[in-house]
This record gives structure tokens, sequence and C-alpha cells, in this order.
């Protein structure tokens, strides 16, 4: 009973998650999507795009149920990274529905196992694992991802989280930055 409880809510948290990252791209330009916002490249599109192959490889060859794309390879080192950015050739559409395919893949594995079915991932030091473990860790990798988006959304144009209260407007956050850079300073004043 407590499996069950405990995989439906790791799941059901993993589907909201994902529906967040790919709000992060609405409103925005294909530029905007896909401009590097940081000193790595770190853009919106390429984190949708990374994400869908980390499930692609996660909840199919892990569980030897592979996603039936062709998905880069982990051991290929010469394509490592590759899964962080777009190309011009691929649309903001094929990356989207890219990702929305390998979730769904990613649901039928998670709804057709156990939480605590074997799988094996050749590239962790421990590399065997349950449903569960690869649960957690794509959550936890979404949820990550999902920050460095906000960080990123509010970058581009001061969309900030959706969890926010109606109080929160741009005055409000124009106030707490100033309040805040205020006591960054003071605590430099000698």
């Amino acid at each position: 009973m407590i499996d069950d409880f405990a995989k439906e809510y790791l799941h059901s948290d993993l589907r909201e998650i994902r529906e967040e990252m790919v709000r992060k791209l609405d409103g925005l330009s294909e530029y905007d999507i896909r401009r590097p916002l940081t000193s790595t490249g770190t853009n919106l599109l390429g984190l949708i795009k990374h994400l869908a192959v980390s499930e692609a490889w996660y909840f199919g060859e892990v569980f030897d149920r592979p996603f039936p794309e062709p998905v880069l390879r982990w051991d290929d080192l010469e394509q490592r990274g590759t899964d962080m950015w777009a190309t011009e050739d691929e649309s903001r559409e094929d990356i989207i529905g890219r990702y929305q395919r390998v979730c769904a893949h990613s649901d039928a594995t998670i709804a057709a196992l156990a939480i605590d079915a074997p799988g094996h991932v050749p590239w962790w030091p421990r590399p065997d694992v349950k449903l569960f473990n690869v649960m957690v860790h794509i959550l936890t990798e979404t949820n990550r991802h999902a920050g460095h988006a906000d960080i990123l959304r509010e970058h581009l144009d001061g969309a900030i989280a959706t969890n926010t209260r109606p109080e929160q407007d741009a005055t409000y956050w124009a106030a707490r930055r100033a309040e805040i850079e205020r006591a960054a300073q003071a605590s430099t004043a000698p």
C-alpha cells in the first residue's frame, strides 16, 4: 500500500514539474529560448532537450524499455553536452514534442513497473537500482533544472515562478531587491 502511495506521489510531482518546465518557454521568442544566458551557455530550450535525453536514458535504457527514437548515447564522449542546446535545425516544436513523447514513454514505464522493480544504471558507481531510485533521481534533476529555468526566465523578462502571491508584483520585487541591495552594501561598510 505504501509503495503505491509513494510511487503515485513521486509520479504526480514529476508530471507537475515537467509541465512547469515547458511553460517557462511561453511567450518568449525563438532567440530568447535558445540564447546562452550563462557563461556555460545554459538556455531554456536546452534544459528541455537535456531533460528529454535524461528521461529517455533513465526510464528507458535502465529498465530495458528503450525509447523508440534515437537518443544520444550516455557513453559517447564526443556528443557529451550537445543535449544542452538546440541547433538551428531543431525547432521549439521538435524539442518540446520529443520531450512530451519521452515523458509519455517514461510514464508508461512507471505505470508498468513496481516501485521496487530492478534496473541497471551503468554510469553510476552503484549501478543496481530500483524504480524508486530512478524516480527520485529524475524528480530531483527536473526540479534542479526548473530552478535554473526560473532564474533564466526572470533574467529574460522578469517573469517569476507561478507560486507567488498576487501582491508580489513588479513594484514589490523592486522594493525587495532594493532592500537586499541595501543590506549587502551595509555589510561591507567600514
